[in-house]
């Protein structure tokens, strides 16, 4: 077992490993920018480094920076969280020259992964059903032009590297197709240095499912279920929860299977998150693989009682799945989970609110559950995510879910800076959402927002 980790992340999800650090008997090295002197994760962690200034590209993403601070204070392994170097295989591969064990996939697993075109097609080979569209990468518009005809419109060009909705664009006829591919390289090309695009067939108002996955280090996969992410804004997930109404016990066997076999044949390791949309008929269709731990895993935890980040310092350390988990396949569901994402935000205009907190009440109660580094007095820096808490309700069944939450976020109060808490108010209330008829574009369909299309 490592004695020291270094945590290359910050708020909640820095003190959510900190804390499974803690239980395992792990002391933990924080870093830190200028803009988090006085945060949380740098007060809780037996020791913390300043690598930089606000800025995260001088700071949290700064690789030398890291890895200097992980070799003067002699931490053995680097835990990255989600966003900044979570999927950097670049990262990874200095990691482990350095001679210091990645918490997650390996390198070369990172970078198959993130390319999307490399993913879609691994799944496919394995028996993972995925979109009709492009087998390889757009090589011009007249090839794009001739594959959306054989597989109909409306299409969707899709750039293979990063995420967030950067580098999609929604095309609906062959006039569009030409202009629209150039948009999604252009931007693709600035956000993620690489322009490369492919094209899937559209489903219209899918529903977003997310299948959560563990592999240890000796060819071993657990799948533990799934977790519905539909509601969101432009990409960006506001609420989840597990189990999906929407899945069947057999649908969620099936998919599970076949993603135990392609994991197992690809080699790959650690925690991870496969996603799906599923199209109006409940078909369930592969969109991409997110190799790190996401943002949504505490409703897996609450329904299974797995804690998947301890489980990921463990199989980084080599322990096999089966001393870590009671699963040698599925995953069976105990009741339901919901989290809202609570962002410092205005609620109904979306603007950045980073500011100082100068109240703040903290809910709590049966079943409730909140992953934060707020406090009051504490300020939202506006350098990086808005996410101020992940709060997670817990019940038998998703009415009571869904009622826990609903008292949470009454009891949930944030002064000095507006947050998305209203809105999650108005969602929990949705007659469509109580029913369970969500999909991605619930918010627009509900009123919640501006179509923009």
């Amino acid at each position: 077992m490592f004695e020291k980790v270094l945590i290359a992340n910050r708020g909640e999800i820095a003190l959510r490993v900190i804390c499974a650090c803690k239980d395992l008997g792990i002391r933990t090295v924080a870093v830190y920018s200028e803009a988090d002197r006085n945060s949380l994760h740098v007060r809780f962690a037996d020791e913390a480094i300043c690598i930089g200034p606000a800025k995260s590209s001088r700071s949290y993403l700064d690789i030398p920076a890291v890895i200097s601070a992980a070799e003067i204070t002699n931490a053995e392994a680097i835990h990255p969280g989600y966003g900044f170097l979570s999927e950097n295989a670049g990262f990874a591969d200095v990691c482990e020259t350095s001679g210091l064990k990645f918490i997650g996939p390996s390198p070369a697993i990172i970078r198959s992964m993130g390319q999307k075109d490399l993913a879609r097609t691994a799944m496919k080979e394995n028996g993972v059903p995925v979109l009709p569209g492009s087998n390889e990468l757009l090589k011009s518009p007249e090839e794009a032009a001739a594959i959306a005809e054989e597989i109909g419109y409306p299409v969707m060009i899709k750039a293979v590297a990063g995420g967030g909705g950067r580098g999609m664009r929604v095309v609906r006829n062959a006039e569009e197709l030409g202009p629209l591919m150039s948009q999604a390289q252009t931007e693709a090309a600035a956000a993620f240095s690489c322009g490369d695009v492919y094209m899937e067939k559209l489903v219209e108002n899918p529903r977003h499912i997310e299948f959560q996955v563990l592999a240890d280090e000796h060819g071993n996969v657990a799948v533990l279920g799934e977790r519905e992410c539909s509601i969101q804004r432009r990409h960006q997930k506001l609420i989840e929860e597990s189990p999906s109404t929407a899945v069947s016990e057999e649908l969620r066997e099936r998919i599970s299977e076949s993603l135990r076999v392609a994991l197992k044949n690809i080699g790959y390791t650690n925690a991870g998150t496969v996603e799906f949309l599923m199209d109006c008929s409940g078909n369930l269709y592969f969109i991409e693989v997110n190799a790190r731990i996401q943002v949504e895993h505490p409703v897996t935890e609450m329904v299974t009682g797995v804690d998947l980040v301890k489980a990921q310092i463990l199989i980084a350390a080599g322990q096999r799945l089966d001393q870590i988990i009671r699963c040698k396949a599925g995953m069976k569901l105990r009741g339901h989970a919901i989290e809202c994402r609570i962002n410092a935000e205005h609620p109904d205009t979306f603007t950045p609110s980073p500011g100082t907190i100068t109240g703040l009440n903290l809910p709590g109660g049966a079943g409730v559950r909140l992953d934060t580094a707020a406090y009051q007095g504490g300020v939202i820096p506006p350098y990086y995510d808005s996410l101020v808490a992940k709060l997670i309700a817990y019940g038998s069944d998703r009415a009571e879910a869904i009622t826990r939450m609903q008292r949470a976020l009454d009891m949930f109060v944030v002064e000095g800076i507006y947050t998305s808490i209203p809105l999650h108010k108005r969602i929990l209330a949705h007659p469509d959402f109580l029913a369970g008829k969500i999909d991605t574009g619930f918010l627009v369909r509900a009123g919640f927002i501006a179509d923009k299309k």
